[in-house]
């Protein structure tokens, strides 16, 4: 692969699908982990091969009872679960075209689910200030585009630390048993200093770097890396993520996976040069 362009491919070919196919099945079935990217906002109003795959992955991934969405872009002091029967569709941005906001992503949300994930750590408490903002309505508009599967995020806690976001991530792997699909939205490599705004510029070589480590040290399990301890490559990560809240979605997603369970790596690519798209699943 041309280390220079690395657009966007959907890995595994008729593997990957194979496993998305073992996976479909209704509410009861136990279910698997994700961490999606989601890029620019102008994904959403895209027809690329990023928004290709997430819509051929809504039509292969089991039929959830909710949605449990931590998204790059909700952090607060504390750890809320948002807790509304019909959450509103938050336009987290500004100076793009119109059209993205005139996106609505209409979900209904689930008060009993909320209640029952707050219970699951003295850490997290219910939230109504909310919605659903674009790294959350931005990629499952084309994962559950008739929006009737319940809705819900969870903040990124700013007081805590990567093993924190970890530990946490391990307590709400239950709800995998209760249907809920838990999703985590970000991206491998977010430096928006280094941004291009040409779609297919050529990647940057120190986020081609950082994506390939982080997808190794996930396949090694090695959590020295993941939870940012080798200072070998702090500089590194200093480049792929000057603020940690587009990484941090990586790590609920991995977390509340069991450990005997496979990463699949569905998607990879680069966007704006220093983007990374890779999306993962754990099952």
């Amino acid at each position: 692969m041309n280390r220079r362009l690395f657009m966007g491919t959907l890995i595994g070919g008729a593997v990957g699908t194979a496993l998305f196919k073992n996976l479909k099945g209704e509410s009861s079935t136990r279910m698997p982990t994700l961490f999606l990217a989601h890029g620019s906002p102008m994904n959403a109003i895209a027809h690329n091969s990023f928004t290709q795959f997430l819509e051929q992955t809504g039509k292969e991934l089991p039929t959830p009872k909710a949605l449990l969405v931590i998204s790059a872009h909700w952090e607060t002091m504390g750890t809320k679960v948002l807790k509304l029967e019909r959450p509103r569709t938050i336009h987290d941005f500004g100076g793009f075209p119109e059209p993205l906001y005139q996106i609505q992503y209409p979900a209904p949300g689930d008060l009993a689910l909320a209640d029952r994930i707050s219970k699951l750590s003295p850490l997290i408490e219910t939230d109504s200030t909310w919605g659903l903002d674009h790294g959350t309505w931005a990629v499952l508009k084309f994962l559950y585009p008739k929006a009737d599967v319940p809705v819900l995020q969870l903040s990124l806690n700013r007081n805590m630390t990567f093993k924190d976001h970890l530990n946490l991530a391990r307590e709400l792997s239950v709800l995998r048993n209760e249907g809920v699909l838990i999703v985590g939205s970000g991206n491998v490599t977010h430096n928006l200093r280094r941004i291009s705004w040409t779609e297919d510029a050529p990647a940057t070589d120190w986020a081609l770097e950082f994506d390939e480590l982080l997808k190794n040290a996930i396949l090694k399990r090695d959590e020295d890396f993941l939870l940012g301890k080798t200072g070998k490559y702090q500089s590194l990560w200093n480049m792929a993520h000057p603020s940690v809240e587009h990484y941090l979605p990586i790590l609920y997603a991995y977390g509340a996976a069991d450990s005997p369970e496979k990463v699949k790596y569905i998607f990879e690519g680069m966007q704006n040069a220093s983007l990374s798209m890779r999306s993962m699943m754990f099952a």
